[in-house]
């Protein structure tokens, strides 16, 4: 909802602000924009929250209120992007929120916020929030969340000032905001295609009818006047405040399917549609949607209206959490099968399911360490988002570390080597008399690499899945002493700058297709993370910028040539420069698109 701050540190609020350590960063040989950062460095966004957890902020189990954890989050949310922007901020959107972990009456919350990207008149704020039992000094992770806020001033358009990052940190989530950014974007699409391919009466003769429950028994509906403390000095509704009573009707729902106490996991990303002022009456709707043997999936809407007599309500959110029921030993109770009402309520169960199959996509896919995923993951239509963002990401988080050490340089190619705990990376870079948007168009065409690379023997496109992601089947010829050719399935996804200063990025990472499964004739090798980043430096010149996290399959190869045993990384990314410079002149109608 739109909101702001102002008044909403109320009574009992103890905020604690201190400055950040930051661990010791080193400088990527030739940067002139990475420097050290010294134990005094904080960021210039960051707020951070202290609060000591008293019974009024607890419920019946003496655990703190998500409702009220959900306020003290948008609080500092706001705090930070108006500590940018300069000016009041309101609150957009939220991302999906996991709460890892319960607060107890006593303990202490830390909650801290920073501003990881802005864009023209919005920016994307971090929250982190972790728990400390004052007794043990443990500590807990309690959640993360990604809040999305609009400057907003009365007279005048805002443009807000760029992030500057300084840490690895700071580049990494500020490089992968852009790409959070569009598949917010295509959520709602993702949903639709879901629906499409997605049969309820199957899915309800498959169940036990004697242990359903109509899902109109769960329903909720509270009113709530908003008072002055509710808002902020403009009279917007503190956004936070209108996602506490969406917890607390939340829970009411949940607690009729149950008969028990629920205990919320999981908030779904959504957005504030409109403001509310002080004055308006908000109804607050909640039913039961659909339940999954452990879990369940509880949707609230919110409406406002200004008088009694008013027929017209304004649709201010809607908002799902999935909820879950704990035996005393904290494990997951059985559920009753939700029945929906034909129409609407079969229609809120079909979606509950799909969004279901999200939420395991992006855990699965999004909110994996690199470390943890495997080489190759299954290539399914309802996963493309998150297998595309988690491509393109995967190589901003790589170009963005800071321990990148020269290993060497030959005719103005750079040759830059990582060595991590579980992987070994490589990263080529030169600068190119040619356009950057000419390189983009000329690199992304993975059917033209053969021109240029050896080691790519031929590449058929296999599907093209939207204008910037495809899927291409690779030949390559056998590597060092091994006999057969190696075959990969890549999909390239590449992206055009958001603002100024960002590169072209073209990134590619192993699928499996059930239609390209491994044959005899090939060796099946697989790619975690590669690609390119292109970044204008001039008229008519760009950096070229070629990573790649490095696979068994080729380890050997690689530290041959890291080593300098070999040169054919420098002779395979200078015949890249020839390429360029012999085709720049061939793509004129191409480059009026980007």
């Amino acid at each position: 909802m739109i909101q702001n701050v102002g008044n909403q540190l109320r009574r009992g609020l103890a905020s604690v602000f201190s400055s950040r350590t930051s661990r010791k960063s080193v400088s990527r040989a030739g940067d002139d924009n990475d420097m050290e950062e010294g134990e005094g460095y904080r960021n210039p966004t960051e707020v951070q929250m202290s609060q000591l957890v008293l019974p009024c902020h607890t419920n019946h189990r003496g655990e703190l209120s998500v409702g009220q954890l959900l306020k003290w989050i948008d609080t500092m949310a706001c705090l930070s992007a108006e500590r940018h922007a300069g000016c009041p901020c309101v609150t957009a959107s939220m991302d999906d929120i996991y709460f890892e972990h319960t607060i107890s009456v006593g303990q202490v919350v830390n909650i801290k916020a920073k501003v990881n990207r802005a864009f023209n008149s919005s920016m994307e704020v971090g929250i982190q929030v972790a728990s400390e039992d004052l007794c043990s000094e443990k500590q807990w992770n309690v959640c993360k969340a990604l809040a999305t806020f609009v400057a907003h001033r009365e007279l005048t358009k805002v443009k807000l000032k760029q992030i500057t990052p300084r840490t690895e940190e700071e580049k990494t989530e500020h490089s992968v905001a852009a790409e959070r950014r569009r598949m917010r974007l295509v959520y709602a699409d993702t949903i639709k295609g879901l629906l499409a391919n997605y049969a309820i009466q199957e899915d309800l003769d498959s169940r036990d009818c004697s242990c359903m429950v109509p899902a109109e028994k769960t329903r909720v509906e509270s009113v709530e006047l908003v008072l002055p403390p509710h808002a902020n000095h403009q009279g917007n509704t503190f956004g936070g405040q209108i996602m506490a009573w969406m917890e607390n009707v939340a829970t009411i729902a949940a607690s009729r399917l149950c008969r028990g106490h629920p205990t919320l996991k999981a908030i779904e990303m959504f957005h504030f549609r409109g403001p509310s002022q002080v004055g308006d009456r908000l109804v607050l709707k909640a039913i039961v949607n659909n339940a999954f043997k452990h879990s369940m999936e509880v949707g609230v809407c919110v409406e406002a209206y200004r008088q009694e007599a008013e027929t017209h309500r304004r649709h201010i959110n809607s908002a799902f959490m999935t909820f879950v029921v704990l035996d005393a030993d904290d494990q997951p109770q059985m559920l009753p099968w939700i029945w929906p009402q034909p129409g609407e309520g079969e229609r809120r169960y079909r979606e509950a399911s799909a969004r279901k199959k999200i939420r395991l996509d992006r855990k699965y896919i999004v909110s994996c360490k690199q470390a943890e995923m495997p080489l190759s993951v299954p290539w399914d239509p309802s996963n493309q988002v998150y297998l595309s963002y988690n491509n393109v990401s995967s190589l901003k988080m790589l170009m963005a570390k800071d321990d990148w050490v020269l290993s060497s340089e030959i005719s103005q190619v750079r040759l830059y080597s990582l060595e991590e705990d579980k992987f070994f990376s490589f990263h080529l870079e030169m600068v190119v008399h040619v356009d950057a948007a000419q390189a983009f168009l000329l690199l992304s065409d993975l059917q033209r690499r053969p021109e240029w690379d050896k080691h790519y023997r031929s590449v058929e496109l296999v599907q093209q899945v939207d204008e910037d992601d495809a899927i291409y089947h690779i030949i390559s010829p056998a590597l060092g002493r091994d006999a057969k050719p190696q075959d990969f399935v890549i999909l390239a996804s590449r992206r055009k700058p958001c603002d100024n200063g960002d590169p072209y990025v073209i990134a590619m990472r192993s699928v499996t297709l059930p239609t390209y499964c491994e044959t005899p004739e090939y060796r099946r090798a697989e790619t975690l993370c590669s690609g390119f980043c292109l970044w204008r430096e001039g008229d008519q010149l760009t950096k070229v910028s070629y990573y790649n996290q490095v696979s068994p399959d080729i380890l050997n190869y690689v530290t041959t040539n890291v080593s300098g045993l070999s040169s054919e990384f420098y002779t395979t990314f200078k015949a890249c420069e020839r390429f360029l410079l012999d085709n720049r002149n061939d793509l004129a109608p191409s480059l009026q698109t980007l």
